[in-house]
């Protein structure tokens, strides 16, 4: 479209105007690589879709054991399948949730969630370089990557260099989910009961920052025991985090949720699991979580 508009400029007191062309050409949608790499920074409620044995649930983290399945404490079974998560979230443009895939046997539920939802939700779940690149086209907008990254409980930087190659840097969230040993968090991996080297601080999180577009972090201590949020944990991430990141574990009702909008400086996220009305808690009400979001995005 051709169209002639009128540049003005001010020299003095005098104000001049002269005649321009401007060519306005409709270009393709940038590729999700070139997008703003913040689009949803400000949406401090992020949502998840945890899946285990092909089902929606929410699990007590600090319960999994695979030498003792019968540890495994379950706060919530969905009878709704995965696609009808994603399609609410949908809905009220909760970008940046996360569909964690809780062992075997959770790749079709998986896909369905983000078939639901294009480039609307992250994956997380036994994603290497060499997968990753089919969870982004089958639909997911980021990959979600713990376990794979060590050996031996430490940290493998060539194979993070992979996982770049594979799908970019802009793709790829990097789990640094932990628990306590001491007065530390450390990252723990295989479903969160392997322990690492790998210690939360200010030189992880600056040096990791780098090579990642954000950070998801769950406090497993506390995760699905709707007690509160570990703080020292949110207070260590606010403190020393380039890079937005979201946070998970424990949250229980709107008071977590400002806490964390408090405590995050607006860099760190919170997801509610159990705690949530949609997955059979009564601490938090699904809508009155999207409407805080709505706030703080005209805020």
């Amino acid at each position: 479209m051709l169209r002639i508009c009128r540049l003005a400029s001010t020299q003095g007191n005098i104000r001049q105007t002269a005649p321009r062309l401007a060519l306005f050409v409709k270009l393709p949608p940038p590729k999700l690589d070139r997008l703003a790499k913040r689009p949803y920074a400000r949406r401090v409620f992020r949502p998840c879709i945890d899946l285990h044995e092909g089902r929606v649930k929410q699990i007590v983290g600090s319960s999994i054991d695979d030498a003792r399945p019968g540890a495994l404490r379950t706060n919530f079974v969905s009878e709704k399948p995965p696609a009808w998560y994603a399609e609410l979230y949908r809905r009220d443009n909760l970008r940046g949730g996360h569909v964690i895939k809780l062992g075997q046997g959770n790749d079709d539920a998986a896909r369905e969630a983000l078939a639901a939802w294009p480039g609307g939700l992250q994956i997380g779940g036994g994603v290497t370089a060499n997968n990753a690149a089919e969870w982004i086209d089958a639909g997911a907008s980021h990959v979600i990557v713990t376990s794979w990254l060590f050996r031996d409980g430490k940290f493998d930087e060539d194979r993070l260099k992979q996982l770049g190659q594979a799908v970019g840097q802009a793709r790829l969230v990097l789990d640094l989910s932990c628990r306590r040993r001491g007065d530390e968090h450390f990252v723990v991996t295989d479903r969160w009961q392997t322990f690492t080297e790998l210690r939360v601080n200010a030189d992880t999180l600056g040096s990791l920052a780098k090579r990642c577009d954000e950070f998801l972090i769950h406090g497993v201590d506390v995760e699905g025991l709707g007690q509160g949020i570990d703080e020292t944990l949110v207070r260590l991430i606010a403190r020393h985090l380039p890079i937005p990141a979201t946070y998970a574990g424990g949250a229980r009702s709107m008071d977590d949720l400002r806490q964390v909008t408090e405590l995050g400086q607006g860099r760190v996220n919170l997801t509610i699991g159990s705690a949530l009305d949609i997955f059979g808690g009564d601490g938090v009400r699904y809508e009155e979580a999207v409407s805080f979001n709505r706030e703080q995005a005209d805020n």
